[in-house]
């Protein structure tokens, strides 16, 4: 069951508390872009997840257009999420989200992605759109809980979501 979820902007305080849930409670592939080397959270792929994150402290108007959240649930941090602008539709955000191993099953994902709905309504789009595979289920029923309407690619592997924005 979820409890009380809520966004905090990624401060350096924030995201050093994020790096430890990453490290903790997840494997790098599922929180970040991949970095040359050894597997595992070596020294380089650290820095890489923190200076990740320091990019997209300008938010959604700076250079890169995108804007990162830690996920907090009852005071503690147990993911990440993001939302980001595509040159392509500038009344559309694109957002993905992560939750530590020992967070997912407990509806934390479902109430992350309402709130990130309501950053989305905020900054005045109409749609967010998201990314996934038909073997994801718990971000398929995410997604459909909050309205998403779903488009399977030819492939059958890959699915399209985009959820309307309320005002």
């Amino acid at each position: 069951m979820t409890g009380q979820v809520e966004l905090r902007p990624v401060d350096e305080e924030t995201l050093h508390g994020l790096l430890a849930v990453a490290v903790a409670d997840a494997a790098p592939g599922e929180v970040m872009p991949p970095v040359a080397g050894p597997p595992g959270w070596t020294t380089e792929r650290k820095e890489a997840f923190l200076a990740w994150h320091r990019a997209r402290r300008p938010g959604l108007a700076g250079p890169l257009r995108e804007c990162t959240f830690a996920i907090v649930r009852d005071g503690r941090i147990v993911g990440s999420a993001r939302l980001a602008r595509r040159d392509s539709h500038d009344d559309v955000l694109e957002t993905g989200l992560w939750l530590a191993r020992s967070e997912r099953g407990r509806g934390t994902g479902t109430a992350t992605l309402r709130k990130l709905l309501d950053e989305a309504a905020a900054a005045g789009v109409r749609a967010v759109v998201a990314e996934t595979t038909a073997g994801n289920p718990a971000a398929l029923a995410a997604l459909r809980h909050n309205g998403a309407k779903l488009t399977t690619h030819r492939n059958g592997a890959d699915v399209h979501a985009e959820l309307p924005v309320d005002p």
